[in-house]
């Protein structure tokens, strides 16, 4: 699929000075640049959305854990112990 796109004179400028110095052309790096923008901006979208799933659930059942049992679980793995996250409640 062809598309266009309308860059200013600045931005075309720095694309074209950019892809001589990595002897790329310059498709090759503002597709680069697209490929990258929209894989960050999904990851970006599917971690908001996973927040906003455990959010209804936590509003729904009431269920979690407090930051200190959170902290104290973390602090285990950092130190390198297999620890089982800690359960629920409400």
């Amino acid at each position: 699929m062809a598309t266009s796109i309308k860059l200013d004179d600045e931005l075309k400028s720095r694309v074209q000075r950019l892809a001589g110095l990595r002897d790329r052309s310059a498709h090759w790096i503002m597709r680069e640049a697209i490929t990258q923008y929209v894989d960050r901006e999904e990851k970006r979208e599917a971690f908001k959305q996973d927040a906003k799933r455990a959010w209804d659930d936590y509003r729904t059942t009431g269920l979690h854990v407090t930051h200190e049992e959170a902290d104290a679980w973390l602090a285990k793995l950092e130190a390198g112990e297999d620890a089982e996250p800690p359960q629920c409640h409400e």
